[in-house]
């Protein structure tokens, strides 16, 4: 998915934008990069961050840098930031999202006589193609707009200039973009997450499409937000930081009401409940809280040297991440009938092997409780699951396997208790040897979440995109 952070500050802000970005960590999968404007102009750095943490690869950098303003990015795609010299100065940005017309655009402007620099594997840098995008108008402000109205699919962004910063969130506020406030400085981040602990306090959240203007001295709204918002709600689930908050919702005060939801529709009898760690441990403690059952940690995860499981871009890699991460604690296993509150189920060959362990370690029952309703449609919008084919989501293959075909009307496996539903959970649970597997309805999760579902994007749950 990648994440975003930008300061803008009376003092240095080298510390800033590297915690700042660091913060973000948890988002990214390919590469880091910063971008800071100081007296000697721009200065950047790119590195690869696939087999090593962000702080470890930048450390020796930041001698490099100074200056009062500097942009930073955690990405899944291509290096960022990049470097634009245009009719509008000079200027660097960072972007999060996925382009789903990039050929359209891509010939749009080679029929204009224009060029691209950054490619690979013979692909546009998306981050070049918004730039250009940007560079088509006569201000950074009509260039933005330019860009959110061209591109489909999604593109939050950040611009860097000798004047200040621009930041801009997606026509649709798929992503989100909070502004931070301390004496002297501003920052903007993709989690909010980033702020406490660099001073600053939430001082605003982006509306979809809306761009400001920001320089130590404050900010201004450049692009009024639009009338429509589709954040995803994947966000709260499992991508979000747990101390971060979108449109002011707090990630772990939702994780836990989605465990409470899981809980009043649950009759299951068990000896406690666990977290698949971590993105179901706030999830876990809603359900343990609204049962008044113990919360209990079965398993343990290994955090010094293994990231998340998705991040790895091959897959042999991803799974052996989630295999050596999580280590088993026979005693509390052995003889127990445990129920898991997991984020969310996707592939399921990790959890698989997981449910075996826990099998081979003594255990007599293991209920599993997704977080969220089953993964049918792959994200058109971000960069989840990109990497996968559509048969890679569980319940997709299964829907597959069932029929004999993929393409039929999906509807009826989209209705918990309908015939078609109920044969595909019970299909799931047996790949995964569970004794029980019920998911969670998608009416729970946006109660929990709080907000309108036409707010929402619940694509890869029910295939819905209202706009």
């Amino acid at each position: 998915m990648g994440g975003l952070f930008g300061t803008v500050s009376k003092d240095d802000c080298v510390d800033d934008l590297f915690y700042g970005t660091d913060y973000h960590s948890h988002l990214g999968t390919r590469r880091g990069g910063l971008a800071v404007h100081g007296s000697f102009g721009f200065t950047r750095s790119i590195h690869n961050i696939e087999n090593n943490y962000f702080r470890s690869k930048f450390e020796s950098d930041l001698t490099e840098f100074q200056g009062n303003s500097g942009i930073g990015v955690i990405s899944d795609t291509d290096p960022q930031p990049l470097l634009i010299g245009s009719h509008l100065g000079t200027f660097a940005i960072v972007t999060v999202g996925k382009i789903n017309n990039t050929e359209e655009l891509e010939q749009r402007a080679l029929r204009k006589k224009m060029h691209f620099s950054e490619t690979s594997g013979g692909v546009i840098n998306p981050t070049e193609l918004a730039s250009m995008l940007i560079c088509e108008e006569d201000s950074f402000e009509d260039g933005i707009r330019n860009a959110q109205e061209a591109i489909k699919g999604s593109c939050s962004m950040i611009l860097l200039t000798k004047d200040g910063m621009f930041a801009a969130r997606d026509k649709l506020g798929r992503t989100p973009l909070a502004v931070g406030k301390k004496e002297n400085a501003f920052a903007v981040a993709s989690e909010s997450c980033a702020f406490p602990n660099l001073g600053y306090e939430v001082d605003k959240h982006l509306g979809p499409g809306e761009t400001i203007f920001l320089t130590a001295e404050g900010y201004e709204q450049r692009n009024k937000p639009g009338n429509k918002m589709q954040i995803c709600g994947f966000l709260w689930v499992y991508y979000g930081y747990p101390a971060s908050d979108y449109e002011g919702i707090n990630v772990e005060f939702v994780r836990n009401k989605c465990g409470g939801a899981l809980a009043r529709n649950d009759t299951v009898k068990i000896d406690f409940v666990a977290g698949i760690p971590d993105s179901g441990i706030g999830h876990a403690i809603g359900y343990a809280n609204e049962k008044k059952i113990p919360y209990v940690r079965p398993f343990v995860k290994y955090t010094p040297t293994w990231p998340r499981s998705f991040m790895p871009q091959n897959q042999e890699v991803r799974d052996l991440v989630a295999k050596m991460k999580l280590i088993p604690i026979r005693s509390m296993i052995e003889g127990k009938r445990i129920l898991f509150c997991e984020d969310s189920i996707v592939r399921g060959t990790q959890l698989k092997d997981n449910i075996q362990v826990l099998f081979d370690y003594g255990v007599l029952e293991v209920h599993m409780r997704p977080a969220c309703p089953t993964l049918i449609f792959p994200c058109e919008f971000l960069n989840f699951s990109t990497s996968r084919s559509t048969l890679d989501l569980a319940g997709r293959s299964v829907i597959k396997d069932i029929e004999g075909s993929e393409d039929i009307n999906m509807d009826e496996y989209l209705i918990p208790g309908s015939e078609k539903y109920s044969g595909m959970i019970e299909e799931i649970r047996q790949r995964l040897r569970l004794t029980s597997l019920q998911y969670q309805r998608l009416e729970d999760l946006v109660d929990a979440i709080g907000l309108p579902k036409e707010k929402l994007c619940t694509h890869c749950w029910d295939g819905s995109s209202y706009f």
